[in-house]
């Protein structure tokens, strides 16, 4: 049953998420790149490599976004003075202001997003969409899967 399929349903949450990502908070601006100005803003002098694991990004893949967002001049990397191998990473004025307007926006959007949840359920929501994105990670993760032997 197609109703009842779950990757179904968050394929068509996650499409839906990223349409009106673009229309109402910014049609450049990924998710992803807000999670990393966020991760630099709450964790400053924090290095590229760490702040991979804090917004669920692999390492090859945070270099990429880092260095779209340096050319764009919200962020700037430079060398750890007692490593030369690590990138510390901070946010320009540019950057922080970028942070400002699209977190307004985003929290707009985020409850727009729950406005078909009853206010007292939408903790509750979201923190099992949260519970289901962890296990789903961990599913992936996994080399087989219970009955797969």
């Amino acid at each position: 049953d197609l109703v009842a399929a779950p990757g179904y349903g968050a394929r068509r949450m996650y499409q839906a998420y990223l349409a009106a990502w673009s229309r109402h908070v910014d049609p450049v601006l990924t998710g992803p790149q807000f999670a990393v100005l966020s991760a630099i803003r709450a964790y400053p002098e924090s290095d590229q490599s760490s702040l991979a694991g804090a917004v669920a990004l692999d390492t090859s893949t945070m270099a990429d976004v880092c260095r779209r967002m340096e050319r764009r001049g919200l962020i700037e990397r430079t060398e750890s003075p007692r490593d030369a191998r690590r990138k510390i990473l901070s946010l320009t004025d540019d950057g922080a202001a970028a942070l400002v307007e699209v977190t307004r926006r985003t929290r707009r959007l985020d409850a727009e997003l729950l406005a078909a949840v009853p206010e007292d359920r939408r903790s509750e929501i979201a923190g099992l969409l949260n519970t289901l994105g962890a296990h789903w990670e961990a599913v992936a993760e996994r080399t087989s899967l219970p009955g797969n032997d």
